[in-house]
């Protein structure tokens, strides 16, 4: 077994700001690999063999280019086994790295995976879902889940440059994403034509063999991508940013407080940089934290402004976070820079 990786582009850019890590086997003449996972299933072993997958791909960690992530794939029904709960616990620290949920039948219970997710999540991890279109249909089983990255199944990309159902279709799918502070990524992109479908429709990532095709650590794009000329109707929050102190706990916050009279505004982050909550000297002096809403740098004004008139009242003029990519802090944004901006 051996790893091999496939850029994943950012089509704004047109630069690789992540690979999906893939196992390669070599297999005896006559049995394929489906052969093999149908095997491991009847034996029950399925959850060994890709526990070895994710190892072979994670132990190139070391070595994945600056500022870039990686995405590894597993099964849902093998996530609660010991020899995945193992991979993780080995690993420590996930930062960088999206598990992606690939099942081609629907999960049973999202509940009974929380526990894992949320392992994954303490440990720095990101959760992906892969192949929407296929078993991950449901949009209500997406918000339960609550992956910061939904993949795009190749059905819904194939031919979508003369396929007006399809285009609205992931229209629709970008807007719910921004809604949950989700990125979309369209994989399987074959065509030039395709490729410069979804840049037009502000589809944010892409992948496929157009890009490049899977190789080792590290492959370089096929052909040099024009920056993607994305049109911004109105600004994006990343205009908008301030900056507020983070600390890790509320009496780190209540201390801020005490000895900065200026300051507003404090947020309350995990020891990974991502936020957890905002924080006025009241509540933290209380010691009272509540979830706020994250928006990321890029998420169009109108959108976020929506977000946040549509709380509850007791919150609805707190400040929204903003994250990165990556879910890491990078600042707030008040709702008044919000509305005056929209209004412009």
């Amino acid at each position: 077994m051996t790893a091999a990786f496939q850029p994943i582009v950012d089509t704004a850019r047109g630069t690789v700001v992540g690979y999906e890590g893939l196992a390669r086997f070599e297999m005896p003449a006559g049995i394929g690999v489906e052969d093999l996972f149908a095997q491991a299933r009847a034996a029950h072993r399925s959850a060994q063999i890709e526990a070895r997958c994710l190892r072979v791909i994670l132990a190139e960690r070391s070595s994945v280019p600056t500022n870039c992530f990686i995405t590894v794939n597993v099964s849902p029904t093998v996530l609660k086994h010991e020899a995945i709960r193992q991979v993780w616990r080995d690993q420590a620290d996930l930062t960088g790295v999206f598990v992606e949920l690939t099942e081609q039948s629907a999960i049973d219970s999202t509940a009974d995976l929380e526990p894992e997710l949320d392992a994954i999540r303490g440990a720095g991890g990101l959760i992906a879902v892969d192949d929407l279109g296929s078993g991950y249909a449901g949009l209500s089983r997406l918000l339960a889940l609550k992956p910061a990255l939904i993949k795009l199944d190749r059905e819904l990309i194939q031919g979508i440059d003369t396929d007006e159902a399809k285009r609205a279709l992931v229209e629709m799918i970008g807007t719910f994403a921004s809604r949950i502070d989700s990125w979309v990524l369209a994989e399987g992109i074959e065509t030039a034509e395709e490729y410069d479908t979804i840049t037009a429709l502000g589809v944010p990532l892409a992948q496929g063999y157009y890009l490049a095709r899977p190789g080792p650590a590290w492959p370089a794009l096929a052909r040099p991508l024009v920056p993607g000329a994305v049109p911004q109707p109105v600004p994006v929050v990343r205009d908008l940013l301030d900056v507020a102190p983070a600390v890790e706990s509320a009496a780190a916050a209540a201390r801020t407080f005490t000895e900065h009279a200026s300051v507003r505004t404090v947020v309350l982050i995990d020891h990974h940089g991502r936020p957890v909550s905002v924080l006025d000297s009241e509540s933290a002096h209380l010691g009272v934290t509540t979830d706020a809403i994250r928006v990321n740098l890029d998420t169009p004004v109108r959108d976020a402004l929506l977000r946040a008139i549509t709380r509850d009242s007791t919150h609805r003029y707190d400040p929204l976070i903003v994250t990165d990519n990556a879910g890491r802090y990078a600042g707030i944004v008040r709702l008044e820079r919000l509305i005056t901006t929209a209004v412009q």
